[in-house]
């Protein structure tokens, strides 16, 4: 299997980042990349794929997006091109930008009718071939030398098959992703068959029907953000757009996945890395430190970190001496 071409879905908007996702489209907000270069959102999952193979990235964008992201990576390109300083890493982040800008396409949601109706905007991208599903609102950081992108396209490219990433996750956070089952493959300790999803269960739900053998009390198998599915994919979607009651209900994603494991094979990988979500509070921080923590300038990061704490502490102490009832008011 050969995947070619990647799809980032960026068409809803971000309430845990209100108001700031109301006014700045989430996908470009700055962060600091771990080469020390600040990039937007967007470029830095877009370069998660590209690194990783990919050749074609489409985002699926709500109306008129297309011509701000267009416009934002051209005015990054400028901003470059008269900045001063280092010339050398300015023409290599101008270089990245191009090839970003060369290779993105984009396709439009014109409704916000849930994620799998945003998923099935990008069938024409696509077309019969499988392909690299991201989502905007997650980065991610690999604890090996393939990036996380890259090691679902391995298993993909060597099982002929669907291949979702999956991370372990505590129990108490489950009811923000979906979560899966399965039987975990023969000599394969971190692949699974899956054979159940189900969008952000209850714990009871999971406990009874998500358990998976060789995790840690507590823990469940969550959907990492990101996957290789098949054109399959688009067939099931197309059947659940065209029965739809009514055309206001939205069209999910987990129940086509379902679906899609019924018919064909369709594995969990449990990745090598981390994901973060920037689209839940102080999700932007923390992603912002891990990827500092893999970065160049960890040191530097980690020793400001240790320093900020120190300081905040000594304050807070500072507070408590000098507050009501404190030594400076006793002695007045």
């Amino acid at each position: 299997m050969q995947i070619r071409k990647a799809v980032i879905t960026a068409a809803g908007r971000s309430t845990g980042q209100n108001p700031a996702g109301e006014t700045v489209l989430k996908a470009m907000l700055p962060v600091v990349d771990r080469d020390g270069t600040p990039k937007p959102v967007l470029q830095i999952i877009a370069e998660e794929a590209l690194d990783s193979g990919i050749e074609e990235v489409c985002v699926v964008a709500a109306p008129g997006d297309e011509q701000t992201y267009r416009q934002c990576i051209q005015g990054l390109i400028d901003s470059l091109r008269h900045a001063p300083g280092d010339t050398a890493a300015s023409q290599e982040q101008i270089q990245r930008l191009l090839d970003l800008d060369r290779r993105l396409r984009f396709a439009v949601q014109e409704r916000p009718e849930g994620y799998g109706h945003a998923v099935w905007c990008a069938r024409e991208f696509v077309g019969n071939e499988p392909f690299l599903l991201l989502v905007s609102d997650h980065l991610y950081v690999s604890g090996e030398q393939r990036r996380c992108a890259r090691q679902i396209l391995d298993l993909a490219s060597q099982e002929n098959c669907a291949v979702a990433a999956v991370q372990a996750t505590r129990e108490h956070l489950i009811g923000c992703y979906g979560t899966v089952a399965g039987k975990r493959l023969t000599g394969q300790p971190h692949v699974l068959q899956i054979e159940e999803i189900i969008e952000k269960p209850h714990p009871s739900v999971a406990e009874q029907r998500l358990h998976v053998p060789g995790l840690r009390v507590g823990h469940y198998l969550c959907l990492f953000g990101m996957q290789v599915l098949t054109p399959t994919l688009f067939a099931i979607l197309d059947a659940h757009v065209k029965t739809r009651e009514d055309e206001r209900t939205p069209i999910q994603l987990t129940p086509a996945l379902r679906e899609l494991a019924r018919r064909e094979r369709y594995l969990a990988l449990q990745t090598v890395g981390r994901r973060h979500d920037i689209g839940v509070k102080y999700g932007l921080l923390e992603a912002q430190i891990a990827l500092a923590m893999a970065g160049v300038d960890r040191d530097h990061v980690l020793a400001r970190l240790v320093e900020l704490l120190v300081q905040f502490e000594q304050d807070r102490s500072g507070d408590a001496k000098t507050g009501p009832g404190g030594p400076a008011q006793a002695s007045a």
